[in-house]
C-alpha cells in the first residue's frame, strides 16, 4: 500500500470512487480527513460548478482530494483547467480513452494522472500514454459497469503491470479481507464507493440510505441493453421502476436515431444526462422508485449508517488481521 499512499498523499490507500451527486464537497473532505483520498465526482458539473465544488471542498480539508472527469464531457479541457487554476493534485479520466490533447493539458497542470483500465491492451497503451496509476473496477461496482468480474481483472492485469505501475482495484469490495487480498496480489491500493454512501457526513437522502441498508447483493442489477446499434454502456442499480423505464428511454432515443433528427454522439449524451437525472431524484430528493438507486453488489456488506472515520477503521482493521492470520 505505500506505492499507493505516497502517490496519493494520503495515510491509507483507499480512494473514495466518484459517485454522482454524492462525491461532493462533505463525503468528499471527510474521507481525505479520516487518511483515505476522496475524489470529487464532476459528472455533467459546467466548469463553473466544479470550480465552486473545489473551493468549498478545500474550506472543509488541508488534505490531498482528486476530481473525476468524464472523457466524454464536451468541455473536459475547460474543465482540466478549472483543475490546473486550483492546483489539485491528482485528476482520474474515467469513461474510455482520453481525447487527443487530454493528458497532456492534465499533465500542464502538474496533475498525477489516473485512468481507468477495463482491460489488459488498455492498461498497457495508457501506461505507454504516460498516466500515473490506473484504476480496474470489476463489474460488481455500481454505477457505469464493464463486463468483467474484479477478481478476473485484478488476476490478469495486476501480474502484467502492477511493477510498473501503482493499480488501485475497485468493485464489489465490501470487506477488508478482500482489501488485503488484492494487496497481497500487487495492488497499490483500492477505490470504495458503495460502503461510503451510508456514512453520516454523506449529503444522500435517508430514503437512499435506507434502500441500500436493506438491499442485498443481488438486488443491485444491470441495466439491460434495448438496441445493439445504440452503444449505451450497462448501469447497476437496485431494482426498481426506474430500470424499466431506462429501456423505454433508450427505445425513444432509438427511434430519434431511425429518425435521423439526432447522431449517434448526441444520442449517447441523452442517455448520460438521462442517468444524472434519474440518479438525482434518488439520492437528492429521495424518490428512491422512479429514481436510479446505483449501488455496487457489496450493498448487501451495507448494514448501518456509520461516520466515515468509523468505516475506514473498521476495513483497516479486517485487512490487518487477515494479513496477520496469513502470516501466522
Amino acid at each position: 500500500m505505500k506505492r499507493g499512499t505516497e502517490l496519493l498523499g494520503c495515510e491509507i490507500a483507499f480512494m473514495g470512487g466518484a459517485m454522482s451527486w454524492i462525491s461532493e464537497r462533505n463525503l468528499v473532505s471527510a474521507i481525505s480527513n479520516n487518511g483515505g483520498f476522496g475524489v470529487i465526482a464532476c459528472g455533467a458539473m459546467s466548469p463553473e460548478l466544479l470550480d465552486t465544488e473545489i473551493s468549498e471542498t478545500r474550506k472543509r480539508t488541508d488534505r490531498p482530494f482528486g476530481v473525476n472527469l468524464i472523457t466524454m464531457h464536451p468541455d473536459l479541457m475547460a474543465l482540466i483547467d478549472v483543475c490546473g487554476r486550483h492546483a489539485v493534485g491528482h485528476i482520474v479520466l474515467a469513461g474510455g480513452l482520453p481525447p487527443p490533447g487530454a493528458i497532456e493539458r492534465i499533465k500542464g497542470t502538474g496533475a498525477k494522472l489516473i485512468c481507468f483500465a477495463p482491460a489488459l491492451a488498455l492498461a498497457k497503451k495508457l501506461i505507454r500514454s504516460g498516466v500515473d496509476a490506473l484504476v480496474i473496477e470489476g463489474m460488481e461496482a455500481g454505477g457505469h459497469i464493464g463486463p468483467v468480474s474484479t477478481s478476473v481483472l485484478a488476476q490478469e492485469i495486476l501480474p502484467e503491470v502492477a511493477g510498473e505501475i501503482p493499480v488501485f482495484v475497485a468493485g464489489g469490495i465490501g470487506r477488508g479481507g478482500a482489501i488485503a487480498g488484492y494487496l497481497e496480489m500487487g495492488a497499490a491500493g483500492v477505490q470504495l464507493g458503495t460502503r461510503f454512501v451510508c456514512a453520516h457526513e454523506c449529503i444522500a437522502h435517508p430514503n437512499f440510505k435506507k434502500a441500500f441498508i436493506r438491499a442485498s447483493a443481488r438486488d443491485a442489477i444491470p441495466s439491460v441493453q434495448i438496441d445493439p446499434r445504440l452503444p449505451v454502456i450497462p448501469v447497476r442499480a437496485l431494482k426498481n421502476k426506474e430500470m424499466e423505464a431506462f429501456s423505454a428511454k433508450q427505445r425513444e432515443v432509438a427511434a430519434l436515431l431511425d429518425a435521423g433528427s439526432i447522431e449517434m454522439a448526441e444520442a449517447q449524451l441523452q442517455i448520460e444526462h438521462y442517468w444524472a437525472g434519474a440518479l438525482r431524484r434518488a439520492v437528492i430528493d429521495g424518490d428512491v422508485e422512479s429514481g436510479s438507486v446505483m449501488a455496487g453488489q457489496s450493498v448487501g456488506m451495507v448494514k448501518q449508517e456509520q461516520p466515515v472515520a468509523e468505516i475506514i477503521q473498521e476495513l483497516v482493521d479486517q485487512a490487518a488481521a487477515a494479513l496477520e492470520r496469513r502470516a501466522g
